[in-house]
């Protein structure tokens, strides 16, 4: 039987490619849709709305059905709400949103001690490799060499910069022992002297219908090493997600896991 899914976010960009694909699949369905008040697809069918054709679930205020795994493309306004209907029914939760604030992630933490859990800042397979690669390279070429990460979305997108520029910043600043918070610097203006050597730049740009690039650059005086990721759809991190879901609803005990886990880094 196949495994249900919960979305909730369902009319957004991310949620209406978790239904479209998830209906690909033989392995999942769609079993509870979810929207804020004053949606446009509200009691709409939820496959209607993301073009796959009927699929027998309306989008609704809150969930309601039967699920296996509920899934967060929302927004941080709307994660404790989802956190708590997890919670309430025992059952794995992935989360995509971004922008959470150390309130949200602590209560993360606290939901992982009864329920299975990932909550990652971009479930790109690609991207997810590019972590690991920026942690490895800025291991290897140390501090002599300034790290500059630069990101371009879509102008619709509500937060900067991504969670995918923190992760990697993270990923840099992990490698050098060094903490984060120390030593970010978010964009540049006016007269700000020279560079301090264990400086992390993180850029971010806003422009048309960009669905996600990312640049990291290590550069010292005589050389520069960049490493690129460009999400050409959506799918990318669709797919990545309902991944994850699998991973978790595959007899997971409580705990909060890492894409790094789901993909077997």
């Amino acid at each position: 039987m196949a495994m249900k899914l919960a979305i909730v976010g369902a009319a957004g960009r991310m949620g209406k490619r978790l239904i479209a694909l998830a209906k690909e699949d033989p392995e999942l369905d769609i079993g509870a849709a979810k929207e804020c008040a004053g949606c446009p697809a509200m009691g709409q069918d939820a496959g209607l709305v993301a073009g796959v054709g009927e699929l027998g679930v309306k989008i609704s205020e809150s969930l309601e059905g039967q699920m296996d795994c509920i899934m967060d493309f929302s927004s941080p306004q709307a994660l404790p709400e989802t956190v708590d209907e997890a919670r309430r029914r025992q059952v794995p939760l992935v989360v995509g949103t971004t922008g959470l604030n150390a309130e949200h992630n602590a209560m993360l933490e606290q939901a992982s001690c009864e329920i299975p859990l990932i909550a990652a800042p971009n479930y790109s397979v690609g991207v997810n490799l590019l972590f690991k690669i920026a942690e490895q390279v800025a291991w290897t070429l140390g501090d002599e060499y300034d790290a500059e990460i630069i990101e371009i979305h879509h102008r619709f997108k509500v937060d900067a910069p991504s969670g995918t520029a923190l992760g990697l910043a993270r990923a840099i600043a992990s490698a050098r022992e060094v903490n984060l918070e120390k030593v970010a610097i978010y964009g540049r203006q006016g007269k700000t002297g020279e560079r301090p050597r264990e400086q992390i730049g993180i850029h971010a740009v806003r422009a048309g219908d960009v669905v996600g690039e990312h640049t990291v650059i290590f550069s010292c005086l005589g050389e520069r090493v960049e490493l690129v990721h460009r999400a050409h759809t959506r799918d990318a991190f669709a797919q990545g997600a309902l991944r994850a879901a699998k991973f978790l609803m595959d007899g997971k005990p409580p705990g909060k896991y890492t894409m790094a886990q789901v993909l077997g880094f």
